[in-house]
């Protein structure tokens, strides 16, 4: 299995990519978010979960993210993970995410965790001007996520900005590919594609 990570600031174009690329490989790949592996909050009341900093490394489940992508690159199937952006928990399944010949991992911090970082095989980076992902994400969570403009505002200020400034723009220096402009960049994906294939065995 090769295993490649995308990583960026929110609004990067971090899933357009994933998704175009997995697109082009076919059912051979498999996108994973490391949105779905938010840790779980729904112990706290909902005012408090909206309170929590959703931005910073230590509020992903790390291990239990490490733990699914070692099994699927050992050939075993994994349960799928979900996170309800709208009420702040998680909400899991039972649904079984088999092996496949290419694992696209997409997310903020996906760059975090050193023993993450040395199982992938291309590790790329999304670089877009900091006011395009504000617009990008204002978009998203309105339509998406069921978030006001007065909410995203605040987190922008409070914890995504901030959190930016501190790691993500700084994950650059893992990339072994750096993306400008977005997800939306057909030539990047065709190149992509097809080194992916190359290594595949021209398959």
């Amino acid at each position: 299995m090769l295993f490649i990570g995308i990583c960026g600031a929110s609004g990067s174009g971090k899933s357009t990519l994933a998704e175009a690329l997995r697109r082009r490989l076919g059912e051979r790949s498999y996108v994973l978010q490391q949105d779905a592996y938010y840790l779980d909050h729904s112990d706290l009341p909902f005012e408090e979960r909206k309170l929590v900093n959703y931005d910073e490394p230590g509020v992903f489940d790390h291990e239990l993210l490490l733990r699914d992508v070692r099994a699927l690159m050992d050939g075993k199937a994994i349960t799928r993970k979900r996170y309800d952006y709208a009420n702040h928990c998680r909400v899991d399944s039972e649904e079984l995410i088999q092996p496949r010949d290419v694992l696209i991992l997409e997310g903020i911090h996906c760059f975090h965790d050193e023993r993450l970082r040395d199982l992938m095989f291309l590790k790329l980076y999304m670089k877009v001007e900091p006011d395009i992902c504000l617009l990008r994400r204002i978009q998203r969570d309105i339509k998406e996520r069921g978030r006001d403009i007065d909410g995203i505002a605040a987190q922008y200020l409070t914890t995504v900005k901030p959190m930016y400034d501190k790691y993500i723009r700084n994950y650059v220096s893992y990339a072994d590919v750096i993306v400008a402009g977005g997800g939306h960049n057909a030539r990047i994906v065709d190149i992509l594609a097809g080194y992916v294939k190359d290594e595949l065995g021209g398959k």
